[in-house]
């Protein structure tokens, strides 16, 4: 049995004195506006919550939802990745990428990676996520973690997000079989958490190898996340996206133009950043129809 709501006799007189919602309107003034409103409008916000339904507290202190946060806050920002620059002898980076750099051709990495048991998220992840397109394309599309979809279908961006992405590769001429997508983690971190810096140094020798062997022209970073572990910089989305900066690969003499973009899953939560993204894409159309991408510099 549900526990019985227990008003004041103020919070009863408010409400039966005067409507607080009327046509869909905002709430009615409950007082003289001429006067101290201050402890009024309280009383004016409270009666609203009861008349929802809303009898109980639950956090210790009131939030101020009305508070404003600053500008110079980037909401998609995050922790700077502190990757070593150098790996100790014997650490599972360093196994990683003796791994990673001993297979000559993308069957063999894949391989090494599926038998790569001594990543944790292997033993967790239902299917090794590895690549999804056409090898010999010259744009590589990096994501950074699979989903739930990708997890089950072992297919680089296969739910909505990915949905998403084609749509917007559809958009400038692309499709899947005119690029590679590839990924940053290749087995999904339970329940979705972001990756660790440890998973991501012991995950990072293999995506700069499958790079190698791809040998793409263009690199695209959905998110931040990518760009930051493949170019060193801990800036965020916002100040990335929409530059060009070249990278270095091990083992390949020429320099790959890389760009980062808002990845699909935040457009999906933010239908105002697509503005940004179509911007993007308009930039790596132009990129590819007039090779202005060479013309980068490292």
């Amino acid at each position: 049995m549900p526990s019985a709501v227990i008003w004041s006799p103020l919070q009863v007189e408010l409400i039966i004195q005067r409507p607080v919602w009327s046509s869909g309107r905002a709430p009615l003034a409950l007082h003289d506006t001429s006067r101290d409103t201050g402890w009024m409008d309280a009383l004016t916000a409270l009666s609203l919550q009861i008349v929802w339904g809303a009898d109980e507290a639950l956090d210790e202190a009131p939030s101020d939802r009305t508070r404003q946060i600053p500008s110079s806050v980037d909401p998609g920002s995050k922790r700077p990745i502190q990757l070593p620059s150098e790996l100790p002898r014997g650490s599972l980076a360093s196994r990683a990428a003796e791994s990673a750099n001993a297979a000559p051709t993308i069957p063999a990495l894949r391989s090494a990676l599926a038998n790569f048991g001594a990543c944790p998220l292997a033993a967790t992840a239902t299917n090794l996520v590895f690549a999804d397109g056409c090898l010999q394309s010259g744009v590589v599309v990096v994501d950074d973690t699979p989903g739930p979809a990708e997890d089950i279908s072992g297919r680089p961006m296969a739910g909505p997000a990915g949905q998403l992405l084609d749509r917007m590769l559809a958009s400038i001429g692309l499709d899947r079989s005119s690029v590679m997508i590839i990924n940053l983690i290749p087995w999904r971190p339970p329940g979705g958490r972001p990756p660790t810096e440890a998973e991501i140094a012991t995950c990072l020798p293999f995506l700069r190898r499958h790079l190698a062997l791809l040998r793409p022209r263009i690199v695209v970073s959905l998110g931040a996340l990518p760009y930051q572990v493949l170019s060193g910089s801990d800036a965020t989305i916002r100040r990335l996206r929409g530059r060009w900066q070249r990278i270095v690969l091990p083992g390949v003499v020429e320099s790959v133009a890389m760009m980062a973009m808002m990845h699909p899953a935040v457009l999906l939560r933010m239908p105002a950043a697509k503005k940004e993204a179509w911007d993007d894409l308009l930039a790596l159309q132009q990129a590819l129809k007039d090779n202005s991408f060479e013309d980068i510099r490292a």
